[in-house]
């Protein structure tokens, strides 16, 4: 009898275990689609490259668009922060502080390599998996779908009139 439970309960335990598996699995494998979110500037290399030291606040504002941070209490530093997280690749976060000096670019400080535009344009699209089917038939399936029926002819159209009435009844003088 001792024997019996516990190949019983052997059995109850690998089924609550097969029956947990399973519905991690399933519950991973329904996972809910999460749309790309895409918050800040877009800061390219690009754009990095035409910063040069000197240049006025609105020279950097015209390169780089209007900063994320532009605080009170710092008002010689403005910061650029840029996040995107998209489904099923590793979000991305980089920071751009931006310093000046007297209205004048001192410096900036980042904490990641930026893209170029292109390797930035390259990373939001997806690879499509799946190939358009190849569409073409030939004469036995062609058979198989009858001809159209003719169209009936169009009544013929009234010829359109040789002059027109005036656009407002105004008196002529």
């Amino acid at each position: 009898m001792l024997n019996t439970l516990r190949h019983l309960h052997r059995a109850v335990l690998f089924a609550a275990l097969a029956l947990a598996a399973g519905t991690v699995t399933l519950l991973t494998a329904c996972a809910p689609y999460r749309p790309t979110i895409v918050q800040g500037n877009v800061i390219t290399r690009e754009q990095l490259g035409a910063l040069r030291p000197g240049m006025s606040r609105i020279q950097v504002r015209d390169i780089l668009g209007t900063p994320l941070v532009s605080d009170l209490f710092h008002a010689s530093r403005w910061d650029y922060v840029f996040t995107i997280d998209q489904q099923g690749v590793a979000p991305q976060a980089r920071r751009l502080t931006v310093l000046f000096q007297d209205d004048r670019l001192e410096r900036f400080e980042t904490n990641a390599e930026f893209p170029s535009e292109v390797e930035f344009a390259a990373s939001l699209s997806k690879p499509v998996t799946k190939r358009p089917p190849l569409l073409q038939a030939d004469e036995k399936d062609l058979a198989d779908f009858p001809a159209p029926a003719p169209a009936a002819p169009l009544p013929p159209v009234p010829p359109l009139p040789s002059s027109y009435p005036p656009l407002e009844n105004a008196p002529q003088s």
